[in-house]
């Protein structure tokens, strides 16, 4: 392994726990709450089945997690570097999967 002066890889993208990032994204109330499911086997990360809440995750990746009723799919955007406000925390990821409004209502 290279010490201080050994090479440099200059195309590192920055990484954040996935646990840190779904608690900074505000999608899980606690820190522990986004690690329980995770440890459980019920997030995939780019596809990929992911039990360690300590897995890197990076601008680009797409998590894919049971969400109450609903099963979310998003894109990280951004790293945050603080659980911020709630638009701040919006900002960090898209959704992709698009919420359908509510069918109308037949009229009579």
């Amino acid at each position: 392994m290279p010490g201080p002066s050994g090479p440099k890889h200059l195309h590192v993208e920055p990484k954040l726990r996935l646990d840190k990032w779904l608690w900074q994204a505000r999608l899980f109330k606690t820190r522990a709450d986004a690690a329980d499911l995770i440890e459980e086997g019920h997030l995939r990360l780019n596809s990929q089945h992911c039990h360690k809440p300590g897995h890197g995750v990076g601008v680009g990746d797409t998590l894919t997690f049971p969400h109450g009723a609903a099963i979310r799919v998003i894109r990280v955007t951004a790293l945050g570097h603080r659980r911020g406000p709630a638009a701040e925390a919006q900002s960090l990821y898209v959704d992709l999967v698009a919420r359908a409004p509510n069918p109308p209502t037949p009229l009579e």
